[in-house]
């Protein structure tokens, strides 16, 4: 239930007071403890639902860094929505779930080598209780890594891929690039081509491995509701993982990311599109790519925070479904 009268002097600073890891309580969107939507900040995962995760990692990028302070920008941004339920979703997360803010992952940098491992088993801690992962990076190489814990979990997993590149150039095997890391995925099996789809795509690619692409004119020609209706005949009813690339959106909506692609979507035909998939069997998801060194007014921070929001009440949405 959400109640805004009920913080206190005593019981403020939510992300490290909260008694309950369900409802929704207001604080000041300027004050307080950053966690994730005011969710708990624990590592204790029992009968927790999701956890959230920051991967604050930018080694892999092949243009501006920056990501690395990505998960504390969509932490601080997700303040300002974190008073009520989502709109207009009539699925509120923060009732069905149990959700946390699990911190960051953490790895040494002076080790580039051994990040990949690092996020993996960081990833597979989570998913060992039985709780789900919503990331925040971070670039978009933590995605590899990530598939890689949940297809251990799970199988080989449907992706959902919102982005305006398809980072599946030809690569080197266990080379670090925020460009190719589903060409590994593909290559080790971690997802199925076949029934994985990219959206959003902007940027030439002469192989897209067999992963069907729903390219930046498509979308913009359609109606947001076919494109995730062509989305959901392609995955079906498989187990999917969806990773959304902040650069998917139009650098006038997301300017805070290190490879702006002009003429992408809007905020609100991703919103749509997401809304679209209520139903499918998601099992992981990610926001990736923000980095706060090149937003303006904190609007790339906040459609991300926005977009990982809209993640979650997809994920409850579905688990509705199969115990419905």
């Amino acid at each position: 239930m959400t109640d805004s009268t009920s913080v206190t002097p005593t019981d403020s600073d939510l992300a490290f007071t909260r008694k309950e890891t369900r409802g929704t309580i207001a604080e000041p969107a300027y004050a307080g403890a950053l966690s994730f939507m005011r969710r708990r900040y624990t590592r204790d995962l029992a009968g927790a639902d999701v956890a959230v995760m920051g991967v604050p990692f930018d080694l892999a990028v092949s243009g501006r860094s920056g990501a690395r302070l990505g998960p504390r920008a969509v932490r601080a941004a997700s303040a300002h929505i974190a008073w009520s339920a989502p709109w207009p979703w009539t699925v509120d997360p923060f009732e069905r779930l149990a959700v946390v803010d699990t911190g960051d992952c953490f790895f040494d940098p002076g080790y580039p080598a051994q990040v990949p491992e690092a996020i993996a088993q960081a990833a597979r801690d989570v998913l060992a209780s039985d709780t789900a992962l919503l990331t925040l990076g971070g670039d978009h190489f933590i995605t590899w890594p990530l598939l890689k814990a949940h297809a251990e979990k799970h199988g080989p997993l449907s992706l959902i891929q919102i982005d305006a590149h398809s980072d599946t150039w030809e690569d080197e095997p266990g080379r670090i690039d925020h460009g190719t890391m589903i060409w590994h995925a593909v290559r080790e099996g971690l997802i199925v081509p076949e029934t994985s789809v990219q959206v959003g795509i902007r940027t030439h690619n002469p192989d897209p491995l067999g992963v069907h692409v729903i390219d930046a004119r498509e979308v913009h020609l359609s109606d947001p509701r076919s494109v995730a209706g062509r989305v959901r005949d392609i995955v079906g009813d498989r187990p999917c993982y969806l990773t959304f690339d902040i650069d998917a959106l139009d650098p006038s909506m997301a300017p805070g990311t290190g490879t702006p692609v002009v003429g992408g979507l809007s905020t609100f035909q991703a919103q749509e599109i997401l809304r679209g998939l209520e139903g499918i069997a998601l099992r992981g998801m990610d926001v990736v790519e923000v980095a706060p060194a090149y937003d303006v007014s904190e609007i790339t921070a906040l459609a991300a925070a926005t977009l990982a929001c809209d993640l979650l009440c997809l994920y409850a949405a579905g688990r509705e479904c199969t115990s419905g």
